[in-house]
């Protein structure tokens, strides 16, 4: 059974700096019309830099949602119709001063798909040459090294609570390992 829901209107409730909410009327298979909250969002891009001795560079940074620091891979908002890779390649330069010799694409995923639009594309930087981190403004964050391996434990262990990081950590454990 294929199930679809069709958007018959929709009116933007809020319009932010990042996203724009939306109340969307749609029709169900049914006929029954019911009300959906769209949060769009332009998407973004998540890098996890390891360097040839298999260590991790990740980011501490203040979340405010959650009033307390996160660690996270390096990672940053797409601006509408950019290419993710050369997100990665700014966003790595930004947070970390690093730039990469390859960027390897670890898939995207769907942030929230039951409320929100953003999708985040994911990247595994290898051969990295160090730099000087320029960081947006209003961005206060830590540049922290871990080995590959403590950051999966970290993950597993429900340590890492940033989705994006989890996703990436374990994906480039399984992907070193089978190189």
């Amino acid at each position: 059974m294929k199930c679809v829901e069709k958007r018959l209107d929709g009116e933007v409730k809020y319009d932010g700096i990042i996203v724009k909410v939306r109340m969307d009327h749609a029709q169900l298979e049914d006929g029954r019309v019911v009300p959906r909250e769209v949060v769009e969002h332009p998407g973004g891009v998540g890098i996890l830099p390891v360097d040839d001795e298999g260590f991790c560079y990740m980011v501490r940074q203040f979340r405010y949602p959650f009033s307390r620091q996160l660690l996270e891979i390096p990672a940053g908002k797409l601006e509408y119709g950019e290419d993710p890779l050369a997100c990665a390649v700014r966003e790595l330069g930004e947070e970390t001063g690093f730039t990469a010799d390859e960027l390897i694409p670890m898939g995207k995923c769907l942030t929230s798909p039951g409320i929100s639009s953003e999708t985040l594309y994911l990247y595994l930087a290898r051969g990295l040459r160090a730099g000087d981190a320029h960081p947006d403004e209003g961005e206060f964050l830590n540049v922290e090294k871990y080995p590959l391996d403590e950051l999966a434990a970290m993950a597993y262990g429900n340590e890492l609570e940033d989705g994006k990081t989890q996703i990436a950590v374990l994906k480039a454990e399984r992907l070193l390992k089978g190189r």
